[in-house]
């Protein structure tokens, strides 16, 4: 009994779903036709409710001011249409609100917002509201009238499928408002204004962009763009509702290539849907652009240079046109949603065409005179020599003038800046001499040590276990040893040359591996005296907190512990040199060395622990190698000795140093990193 129930269910609602793709395809049938708009809305509606299964519904047209008039409905409450009841004002402010903001609402029964303004649904119906038109142009309104106790999710439902069901009547107002435009007087009245805009500018770009966006309106499609032709090859420089392009998109891209394939051939191109009958090397880039950008159908019209006065008064047609002049690039009509036909898109086609091509032509002409960007930008100063800003404009003169003369006459130091540490120049690094762990540290910063002193013990887990394998293996060898020994010097023994021999050879390779494992018993022991660390001089320990970087930590072997300076020793600067700037410092030293070997080149220097007062000193050392340094990049180190008693230095503390280069103009001193860049980057 319940499977036959089942059986039912399951059949009922076959046909259900059966029967609302019928009235799906019947109204996309209709949104195709030729129906006048109360046609139209009475078709449409009827099978809207039937789908839906409503109680009713409503189409409501902009009037007057934008106002809702009703255009046809199905079981409409009679009090909605009484416009001195207050439930109509309240249900026409609610269709008001819906025009305005153009979103799709789905109002429960009974309801109101707090704004007046917003209306409101005085039935007790759940009203489903979708605007109708096309291109975010509203142009009517549906109401459906649904029973008010079907769930949240089923009543998103109706919102989903009316918004479907409009997406496809945008298809019919579209269509009819490419009807209006047949108008001769509206067409003309469009293309007087589209030829006004293309011919506004010089600017090639800006006249591609203006002419895809007012070309796009004017001929009603989805999608125009512009190419130009540069060299053999052509560019997509404009797209009809983009500010920018990406021209290493995929779709630019193909669109590129389509256009430099039809460009070529000198035809025009109408795709729709088919490739059949093109040429193989178009019919390839067709079928990779709209497997990319899912068109319809789209035209390529190549665009030339226009000879006569006949193709600026659009009389002549592109396939005329087109064997005129010079090929300059290309025009793309493209439709992905529209089904405009062939027949209605061509007599406008061929307004944008002419009036694209005369004026892409003038503005690539006007940009191709010689020196052009340099006349306009001169054109554009010409207010500065005239007569009211002509003193204001020499002052100016006269103060550039004098800077640039200052900057190439006026000498100052030429110095080569860098950042480096200070440094103690006795010191010692103390460095791990073993994997361990540290369990004991005896010294912290600051602390002061002889030579000799225990700074920290080491504990090595590993250690002790090999200690102990290899003294029970030399113990197990002695013993073995003076076994073979005994048997060897024990004369009243009975044994043959040969067991003679063989013991004798024995004891000798017993003898080697007891040598062999008391020496690999000192290492280890030696090993085991290194745990406990201790310092190489006399001095201070300078490494920060100590203790507690180090207690109980796991160590490698070449770590640093810590370091150690002599007491009373003298500091130094390593300086970290940018690898750019050691050029003008080796070649500056070669050359005061000629003079006098023992000269050095001069360095003052700041601390950062006291920025205030200004130190001195003199190259000591330049590194012979270039390295990478993690702060300051590529560098060569440079040690500076210091001329003065530094008080209370700070090991590594951070110094800001200029090394002299002798001298130099004020200009190239100050600008010379910028010069080296050009060379570097731009001359090279």
């Amino acid at each position: 009994m319940a499977t036959g129930q089942s059986q039912v269910s399951s059949e009922t609602i076959e046909k259900t779903k059966q029967q609302i793709r019928g009235l799906v395809g019947e109204v996309a049938q209709i949104c195709k036709s030729d129906m006048t708009p109360e046609e139209f809305h009475a078709a449409f509606l009827q099978r809207v409710v039937q789908a839906l299964a409503a109680v009713g519904g409503a189409i409501w047209v902009l009037g007057e001011a934008k106002k809702p008039e009703l255009s046809y409905q199905i079981n409409l409450t009679p009090n909605l249409l009484d416009s001195g009841c207050d439930d109509a004002q309240k249900h026409y402010r609610l269709l008001d609100y819906i025009i305005a903001s153009n979103q799709p609402q789905l109002v429960p029964p009974l309801s109101g917002a707090g704004d007046e303004r917003m209306g409101g649904n005085p039935t007790r119906q759940l009203l489903v509201i979708h605007p109708l038109g096309h291109d975010d142009q509203v142009e009517a309104l549906i109401e459906i009238f649904q029973r008010p106790n079907s769930p949240p999710a089923t009543q998103r439902g109706y919102l989903q499928f009316l918004r479907q069901m409009c997406e496809m009547a945008s298809e019919w107002f579209k269509n009819r408002r490419l009807k209006q435009f047949s108008d001769r007087h509206s067409l003309w009245a469009q293309a007087d204004s589209f030829s006004r805009a293309a011919h506004e500018s010089l600017d090639v770009r800006e006249t591609c962009y203006t002419i895809v966006n007012e070309g796009r309106r004017l001929l009603g499609c989805d999608r125009v763009s512009i190419a130009l032709k540069h060299g053999s090859s052509c560019t997509i420089e404009a797209v009809s509702g983009q500010d920018t392009l990406d021209n290493r998109s995929n779709v630019v891209t193909l669109l590129g290539k389509l256009a430099t394939r039809v460009v070529a051939t000198g035809e025009p191109l109408w795709y729709y849907g088919s490739t059949e009958d093109m040429p193989p090397q178009i019919e390839t880039a067709v079928e990779e652009y709209v497997d990319q950008s899912y068109t319809k159908s789209l035209a390529v019209i190549p665009i030339r240079k226009p000879k006569s006065a006949d193709a600026a008064a659009g009389t002549t047609t592109p396939s005329e046109s087109e064997k005129k002049g010079e090929l300059i690039g290309a025009i793309i009509v493209e439709q992905i949603e529209s089904e405009i036909p062939r027949e209605v898109l061509l007599p406008r086609l061929d307004l944008v065409y002419e009036h694209s091509s005369r004026a892409l032509t003038n503005a690539i002409d006007h940009n191709s005179l010689f020196l052009m960007p340099v006349w306009k930008t001169l054109g554009k100063a010409g207010w500065v020599v005239q007569a009211r800003q002509l003193p204001k404009t020499l002052t100016i003169t006269g103060i550039v003038l004098a800077v640039l003369l200052a900057l190439a006459v006026i000498q100052t130091d030429f110095d080569m800046r860098a950042k480096g540490t200070l440094q103690p120049i006795s010191k010692a690094d103390i460095f791990v001499p073993q994997r361990g762990v540290v369990t004991e540290v005896l010294v912290d910063n600051g602390t002061l040590v002889e030579e000799g002193q225990v700074l920290l013990k080491m504990r090595s887990d590993e250690l002790p276990l090999q200690i102990a394998e290899v003294e029970g293996q030399l113990l197990a060898a002695r013993e073995e040893l003076a076994a073979v020994r005994d048997r060897v010097t024990n004369t009243g023994r009975q044994v043959t040359e040969q067991e003679r021999a063989r013991d004798q050879a024995q004891m000798s390779r017993v003898q080697v591996q007891v040598e062999s494992l008391d020496e690999r018993l000192q290492l280890l022991l030696d090993r085991k005296k290194q745990l406990t660390v201790v310092s190489p001089k006399r001095g201070r320990v300078i490494t920060w907190d100590t203790k507690k970087s180090l207690q109980n930590r796991p160590v490698e072997v070449g770590q640093l512990l810590m370091t150690i300076a002599e007491e009373g020793t003298d500091y130094e600067l390593e300086l970290y040199m940018p690898e750019k700037r050691i050029d003008h410092i080796v070649r500056y030293r070669n050359q005061i060395k000629k003079d006098d070997p023992s000269q050095e080149l001069a360095v003052d220097y700041i601390l950062m622990t006291d920025p205030g007062t200004y130190h001195y000193g003199k190259v000591t050392q330049i590194d012979p190698v270039a390295e990478t340094h993690e702060e300051h990049g590529q560098i060569v180190r440079i040690k500076v000795s210091t001329d003065t008693e530094l008080n209370t230095p700070y090991p590594g503390a951070t110094v800001t140093a200029n090394v002299n280069c002798g001298k130099a103009s004020l200009g190239w001193a100050k600008l010379h990193e910028a010069w080296e860049w050009a060379e570097a980057n731009l001359f090279f």
